[in-house]
């Protein structure tokens, strides 16, 4: 530990770096869990409830309206000293102070009260982007998780944070299949009201051809009666006209029309195959 803390010591020298780099650490970890920015999550965007205040340093919006907030913390001045010497009960006591000043950054955090803001849960992420950071803190004091709990405060480390993340996004993915199963339903019962629509207009010209093909056949006989037969007599009586005109015979009517079955509740449009699965 202590050759991997003097490696980051130099980098880490003052504390806004250090908050730089947990910030983009956590930030780091958001992307990687598949959440975007502007999308699943915004950075420094101010609660406006009126119970809380402050700037937290993400927030994770969450499908129904809630959000989760994360604030990221690096205490690590006492953690360095702590590692700058081979004397136990000193490295011991650098430890406490340590624990002690971690403890304070979770006081802090649930003072701002960001999981009393409307769609949050009851507790507030704090964030330390070492595994190292806590795992000292517990060492040194055992029940320092449970004594955040009680203020609202959940402690992760990267670890632990990649698999909240991670459930964060599996759950926007589930989300996004209901809403998109939500969308197929619609297109759905659109397209089948519209066979619906079809299907009448099919029966409504089927049914206007069939009227019309009986209005022709009660035609024809009254045309014969009425106009060819006249006229033959006319032209036999030495009248002059058109012999090959006087001769015509009317076409046939078409055939009967095939009736369309209509719809009913119980029609099956698209025939599904159901296949079971072996079971195990």
């Amino acid at each position: 530990i202590f050759d991997e803390t003097k490696k980051i010591a130099g980098a880490l020298s003052n504390s806004q770096a250090r908050g730089k780099f947990g910030e983009a650490q956590l930030e780091l970890l958001l992307q990687s869990a598949g959440l975007r920015e502007g999308h699943e999550y915004s950075r420094q965007k101010s609660t406006t409830d009126a119970d809380s205040s402050g700037i937290p340093d993400i927030t994770v919006k969450m499908p129904g309206g809630s959000a989760i907030f994360i604030d990221s913390k690096f205490p690590f001045d006492r953690f360095l000293d702590a590692f700058g010497t081979q004397v136990q009960s000193e490295r011991d006591d650098y430890l406490s102070q340590h624990t002690k000043d971690l403890l304070k950054h979770v006081e802090a955090l649930a003072k701002r009260g960001y999981h009393k803001s409307a769609g949050s849960p009851d507790f507030v992420v704090l964030f330390v982007p070492f595994e190292t950071l806590l795992a000292e803190a517990l060492r040194i004091d055992p029940a320092f998780l449970e004594k955040a709990f009680k203020l609202n405060v959940t402690v992760a480390t990267p670890t632990s944070m990649m698999a909240l993340l991670r459930t964060i996004g599996y759950i926007f993915t589930r989300n996004k299949l209901a809403d998109n199963a939500d969308e197929i339903q619609k297109v759905a019962n659109t397209f089948l009201k519209n066979i619906t629509l079809l299907h009448g207009k099919i029966v409504a010209v089927g049914k206007a051809i069939s009227s019309t093909a009986k209005a022709y056949e009660d035609l024809i006989p009254t045309a014969e009666r009425t106009v060819l037969s006249p006229a033959r007599r006319i032209h036999n009586l030495g009248v002059t006209g058109d012999k090959d005109k006087l001769a015509i015979e009317y076409p046939d009517s078409p055939g009967a029309v095939r009736e369309l079955k209509a719809i009913s509740a119980d029609d099956d449009f698209i025939e599904v195959e159901e296949i079971e699965g072996d079971s195990k």
